[in-house]
This record gives C-alpha cells, sequence and structure tokens, in this order.
C-alpha cells in the first residue's frame, strides 16, 4: 500500500504539480523562483550596493535567455508564461534602480550600514573573525548611531516614505548584525570575549534608532495622517499609474473612479427596489439598518456559516457553473478572529478556510453590537461563498494542483477578480431570493464600489484616513467600527496599493469575458469556469489570450477596455 501510494503521489507530482517536459518558459520559471529564493537567503541585504549587482546581473541573464527562445513556435499558453515571465523581470529591474536611488539619498542616516554589510558578508562563509578588530568596529558604529540620529532630526529634504526606508533599512542592518553575533558567540571564545558589551549597546541603539525614524520623524513628516491615527502610504498618481500598467488594467486612476460611481448608480437602483420591498420606500439606510438586526447568537455564527456554505455548492453544483472536486468540499476549514484581527477585518477572511468575525467576550459592549451588526445573515448569505466555494477557496484548491508554476504571477485582479465575479453571477441566477438576502448583497457590492473610490483618492493625495472612514459609513452604511477596520487593514494591512480595487474591476473583467465567449456560445459555463481555474491566477487579460486564441508577440502591451465606453 505504501509503495502504491507513492507512486500514485509520484505521477500526480510529474502531471499537475511541475511543468511538463519540452515546455522551455515553464521550466524557467521555476527555476528562477528556485534561484532567487537561493539568492535571497545568501544576500540577506535586500537595500545594498551588493544586492543590487547580484541581482541585477541575475534578472539580465533571465531576459537574455528568454531572448533566446522561438516565441513565435511556443503554444499561446507558453507565450503567455513568457510574456509574464519577461513582465516580472523588467519590474524586478526597474524596481531595483529605483530601490537604489533611494538608498544613495538615505545613506547618510545609515553611514555605518557598510561596515555592518561587509561583517555579514564574512561570516556567510565562516572566515575566522578579527574579534578586536569587529569589537572597535561597533564602538564605531555606536558613535556613528547617535551622529546620525541628530542629524536626521534636522533633515528637511527626506519624505515620510523615505524616512520608512530608511527605518527598514535599519531594521534590516539590526537582524544582519545579529546573525554575525548569534553565529559566533560562545562558539569562538575570542568573539566572546571582544563583542559581548560592545554588540548589545549597537544592538539596542540600531533598535531605538529605527523606532525614532519610523515613529518620529516619519509620523511628523506624513501630510496624510489625521485623528484617525491610521498611519498610510499615499503613493501618487505616477506610482499608481505604472502599477496599472503592470498589471494590465489599460485605465487611469480618474477612469477607474468613474467606472466606480457608475457601477455605484446600478447599486443604488437596486437598492431602493429591494428597500421598497422590505417597506421602507426610498429610505434604503433604514432598509439596511433593519437587516442588520438579523443575526444570530454569539457562539452561533459558525453554525451558520456551514449551512450557508453548503446552501450555494448546492446552488452552483445544481445548475453545473463549475466542476468542484469531491476532496475541495471536503477540505475547507473554518477559525474565529481574535479580538486584535477584528480591528483590521471586521467582517470574513478566506482561502484554505474561513475566517469568522464575531464579539468576543473581551470586547466592550458598543464593539460587540457592531460586530453582531455587521455580520448579519443578508451580509453573510452574500459573501460566505466568496470565501468559501466557488470562490476563494475552490479557486486555491485548483491554483495548487494546476500549472502552480504561475503562482509567482497571482494578482489580486484574479484573485478577488474571481470572487468577486461570482457574487455578480449569482446575483444574476437568483441565489438571493428575498430583499433581505439581496440587500446584504448590494451593501457589499457598493462596498466593492467604495473601495475604488476611497483608496485611489487616498493614494491620489486627495483624502485622509478619517475621510476614507466617513465615506464607508455615510455612503455605504458601514459601522464606525467596521469602517475603521476596513480602512486600517486596507492602508496599513501589508496590501498593495491596487489591492483594493482589484475586487470589482477583476469581477468586471470576467464579466466581460463572460459576455464575449459564453453569451455568444462559444463555450458553456462550466467550460468557461473550469478553464479559468487550469489557468492559475494570472492576469485576466492573459487568460482572455489563452482562451481566444489571441495572435501574440513579445512586446505585447494590455490594451483590453474591458469596462466598455465611458462618459
Amino acid at each position: 500500500m505504501k509503495r502504491m501510494f507513492c507512486t500514485i503521489l509520484s505521477l500526480v507530482c510529474t502531471t499537475c504539480l511541475f511543468a511538463a517536459p519540452g515546455e522551455p518558459v515553464a521550466e524557467l520559471i521555476q527555476r528562477v523562483e528556485a534561484d532567487v529564493s537561493a539568492l535571497n537567503k545568501v544576500y540577506i541585504f535586500p537595500d545594498s550596493p551588493e544586492y543590487y549587482t547580484r541581482m541585477r546581473r541575475y534578472y539580465g541573464g533571465v531576459l537574455q535567455e528568454l531572448q533566446q527562445l522561438n516565441f513565435a513556435s511556443l503554444s499561446t499558453a507558453e507565450q503567455v508564461d513568457y510574456l509574464l515571465l519577461q513582465r516580472n523581470m523588467r519590474r524586478e529591474l526597474k524596481e531595483i534602480d529605483d530601490n537604489a536611488q533611494v538608498y544613495t539619498k538615505i545613506l547618510p542616516l545609515a553611514p555605518f550600514a557598510d561596515d555592518i554589510m561587509q561583517m555579514q558578508i564574512r561570516r556567510r562563509r565562516g572566515d575566522t573573525p578579527d574579534s578586536r578588530q569587529i569589537a572597535m568596529t561597533l564602538h564605531k558604529i555606536q558613535e556613528a548611531i547617535a551622529t546620525a540620529r541628530a542629524a536626521a532630526a534636522k533633515n528637511q529634504q527626506l519624505s515620510a516614505t523615505e524616512l520608512r526606508k530608511a527605518a527598514a533599512l535599519v531594521s534590516s542592518l539590526q537582524k544582519g548584525l545579529q546573525q554575525v553575533y548569534d553565529f559566533y558567540y560562545n562558539y569562538d571564545p575570542q568573539f566572546t570575549w571582544w563583542v559581548k558589551e560592545p554588540y548589545q549597546k549597537v544592538d539596542s541603539a540600531l533598535i531605538k534608532y529605527a523606532t525614532h525614524l519610523n515613529n518620529d520623524l516619519a509620523d511628523k513628516a506624513d501630510k496624510s495622517l489625521d485623528g484617525s491615527g491610521i498611519k498610510g502610504t499615499p503613493i501618487g498618481k505616477a506610482a499608481l499609474t505604472d502599477l496599472l500598467q503592470f498589471e494590465m488594467i489599460p485605465y487611469s486612476p480618474e477612469e477607474l473612479v468613474a467606472i466606480a460611481n457608475r457601477e455605484f448608480e446600478w447599486c443604488d437602483q437596486e437598492m431602493l427596489k429591494a428597500s421598497a420591498a422590505l417597506g421602507f420606500g426610498a429610505d434604503w439606510k433604514k432598509a439596511l439598518a433593519k437587516i442588520k438586526e438579523n443575526y444570530v447568537a454569539p457562539g452561533r455564527q459558525p453554525e451558520l456559516i456551514h449551512r450557508l456554505a453548503d446552501e450555494a455548492v448546492k446552488f452552483v453544483e445544481d445548475r453545473h457553473l463549475v466542476t468542484i472536486p469531491e476532496l475541495a468540499k471536503e477540505t475547507w476549514r473554518m477559525f474565529m478572529l481574535s479580538k486584535e484581527q477584528q480591528r483590521f477585518a471586521p467582517f470574513f477572511l478566506g482561502g484554505p478556510s474561513i475566517l469568522i468575525a464575531y464579539p468576543t467576550m473581551d470586547m466592550d459592549e458598543r464593539s460587540k453590537e457592531m460586530s453582531l451588526r455587521s455580520n448579519n445573515y443578508g451580509f453573510a448569505h452574500a459573501t460566505v461563498f466568496h470565501e468559501l466555494i466557488p470562490g476563494h477557496n475552490l479557486q486555491g484548491y485548483m491554483n495548487q494542483r494546476y500549472k502552480p508554476y504561475r503562482s509567482v504571477f497571482s494578482t489580486p485582479f484574479s484573485v478577488e477578480g474571481w470572487a468577486l465575479y461570482w457574487e455578480m453571477l449569482l446575483w444574476d441566477k437568483g441565489f438571493h431570493a428575498t430583499p433581505e438576502e439581496k440587500i446584504g448583497a448590494l451593501f457589499w457590492r457598493m462596498h466593492r464600489c467604495a473601495r475604488i473610490i476611497f483608496s485611489l483618492n487616498y493614494h491620489l493625495g486627495k483624502w485622509t484616513p478619517q475621510q476614507c472612514i466617513d465615506f464607508l459609513v455615510e455612503r455605504v452604511g458601514h459601522e464606525p467600527f467596521s469602517a475603521e477596520s476596513e480602512v486600517r487593514r486596507s492602508f496599513t494591512g501589508g496590501y498593495g496599493p491596487l489591492y483594493q480595487i482589484a475586487y470589482m474591476m477583476g469581477g468586471l473583467q470576467l464579466r466581460a469575458l463572460y459576455r464575449e465567449v459564453v453569451a455568444t456560445g462559444k463555450m458553456t459555463e462550466l467550460e468557461f469556469h473550469d478553464a479559468f481555474l487550469h489557468e492559475g491566477a494570472i492576469p485576466i487579460e492573459l487568460y482572455r489570450a489563452i482562451i481566444t486564441k489571441q495572435a501574440l508577440s513579445p512586446s505585447f502591451r494590455s490594451q483590453w477596455r474591458f469596462a466598455g465606453a465611458l462618459k
């Protein structure tokens, strides 16, 4: 039995998890991923001249290797792999150039950087240290930190972003120096004798200096800070435009806001219909407040989630919309979000499992009430399937099993777009049968529109975090608790600047492609959805190129205006 299992596992790995023999681009992608991982373990300072030089050489070599392939001889799917790898390598090279410019600008705040980097370079191959010299160097570094800290306080030229970059550099130097110390201390008698005391002083000084740069100087220079206390990093129009081009979204930030407002108009019209059906006429906020009162008692939310998850699976399977493997239905899981986690995520999170937000015993009474109201039945009915099946859980399950080498190209426009697309499709299919369920679904559709508007206005420097919070409360009907959590998550939760627009825009891309190939009879719904899940979470325009067998070239640029004509 054990031998048979190993044989089956070997077969699965060969046919699903790796590129098939004779797919040179896929094989190169896998090699690049392994190479970069290995290089990053050796060159541990991502902001350093050594790192910039080494990675420029590596990424440039990959581009040269790509250019040696005969693009025209590749299949459309292989050409897509080629374009994605080429795009990523060029992006990496650009980021190195950008980071190198910033590094030069902030280096006066860390004049001791090279001394620490050189210690780490010698350590990684186990050189015998000159312990007395290291101790002397550490004394010099301690003095340099004090001098740099005093100079930093007088520097009026650096932006908040640059000061936070300097703080990150100092933190990476502190961790690198700790590696040197941990490697030799207690193993090398001379090192242990000479270095212990000066190291401890420098380690403490570096930690305090990084904190000072980040929490004092950067905050003082940050023009976006307000009474909300939410620290973000507005990136500006030029950077937004650059990111949109990388993500293959051929629209300007202003055009995206216009698209969001257009989608909002549809939501407003449908919300008025649902409000009237519930007996509240045109006062949809009263209708929304009413459905917020329909929540289960604390302790009963997981039971509701399980029931709604099964309901969505049955609805999708009865209509043959997508293939759901039995193992996918068996292996999803659920967990509860803590009070602290709900400061960033007041609703569900999902993927391999669904993470449930509901009141905890240590919340104050006001927060408990808002958590109950924010996770009512109507809201949950519209989003459990977004997180589980056919949404994130099913997509993640399939992406692990089909072309997983494409995970390096994963984009939120595909990941969040897929889940949001199902919200749109199930609305069209009548999944939401009652006015309460429709209002719950419309709340979320309005929320996706609002995310585009508030996040882009923030990054364009037009809105503060508090204005974003107020917009969610007034325009969408959020509880203040959930609005604040959403904005905090958007700007300080580790998400990219385009993440919040990816839901609606990715959903609109898939919706436009559905009209192009399913509504015209070229593919069935089942074929369309299954094919998407077999291609990985790549930019949707390139999925379109695959299924429409589009003619591509190495100079391909995004041009698909999926949202139609704008006013």
